[in-house]
């Protein structure tokens, strides 16, 4: 009966292009290079919209105006904060090459009186991660995270969501290291760190477009810092190694510096091969006292 369960949950998971993931970023091609979007309020925290979904969506709008598939390395600048509801996205080719190409997109949306606000730029060189030689000499090494059962999430006493606001966290499977959990707890360490296990709720696997929502989804570092309140992007990174191998993701931040009312973020994302697939980093406004 066990087997027959786990076989029937198996049958009910997402797939990579059919999930709640695929249709919350998928844009619409309304004239060259203008795309459509519907940014969902299923991807919010405290009213705005997750920035590495924002991100995803911008990714997969010049993944269709570019001629190679996949996301290599991705800057945006957050500039005002984008709120549910319609957008429009123009993207423009800046060079077209054999293994590379770099484009350029813009999310806008509109005030009340009509006249278009952007919300985000970005900047993406995309290729082909499956032409990429397979040597790899690094330093880098796994983060040392508990086994998925013995890290928390909502239902195993941990993290709640955030009040006034967390619809994001529904849509995420995400296990905090108990470690950098002590913010929950009114007992924040000071290091600056988070860690934790990353999957989509629905169960879809990983791939290198939900990675640019991976390295902006676990609580930010600045609560393990005993700062509470959002933690606004201003500008953020990414870079796509290699494509994920199917299962969970681990993903490791650290802040090393906060001065002046900002602090910066840096992810690494490992899959279940135990390969460095995403690596990021972010500037983020600290929350204010």
């Amino acid at each position: 009966m066990a087997q027959a369960a786990a076989q029937t949950a198996q049958a009910a998971q997402a797939t990579i292009g059919d999930s709640e993931f695929d249709r919350d970023t998928a844009v619409t091609l309304r004239e060259g290079g203008v795309y459509d979007a519907e940014l969902s309020a299923g991807w919010t925290i405290l009213g705005a919209v997750n920035g590495g979904y924002l991100l995803a969506v911008l990714g997969r709008a010049l993944g269709e105006a570019l001629p190679h598939p996949d996301p290599f390395s991705v800057s945006a600048h957050y500039l005002t904060a984008s709120a549910p509801g319609p957008a429009v996205i123009r993207t423009q080719v800046v060079r077209s090459g054999r293994t590379l190409s770099t484009g350029q997109a813009s999310l806008f949306q509109f005030a009340q009186d009509g006249t278009e606000i952007e919300r985000i730029r970005v900047i993406g060189t995309y290729g082909d991660l499956d032409t990429l030689s397979d040597e790899v000499r690094t330093s880098a090494k796994p983060p040392a995270i508990p086994p998925l059962e013995h890290c928390l999430g909502p239902a195993d006493g941990g993290p709640a969501p955030i009040p006034g606001g967390s619809a994001i966290t529904e849509r995420l499977d995400i296990k905090i290291d108990p470690a950098t959990v002590g913010w929950a707890v009114g007992a924040p360490s000071g290091k600056g760190e988070m860690r934790g296990w990353f999957g989509l709720a629905d169960g879809r696997d990983a791939d290198p477009l939900s990675l640019l929502l991976a390295v902006d989804a676990l609580p930010p570092t600045s609560f393990e810092l005993g700062l509470k309140g959002w933690t606004p992007t201003i500008e953020l990174t990414t870079h796509i190694r290699c494509r994920p191998a199917p299962g969970p993701l681990r993903v490791s931040i650290t802040t090393r510096n906060l001065a002046g009312g900002f602090l910066e973020e840096d992810a690494d994302v490992w899959d279940s091969a135990d390969r460095l697939v995403a690596q990021s980093r972010q500037l983020a406004r600290a929350p204010r006292a």
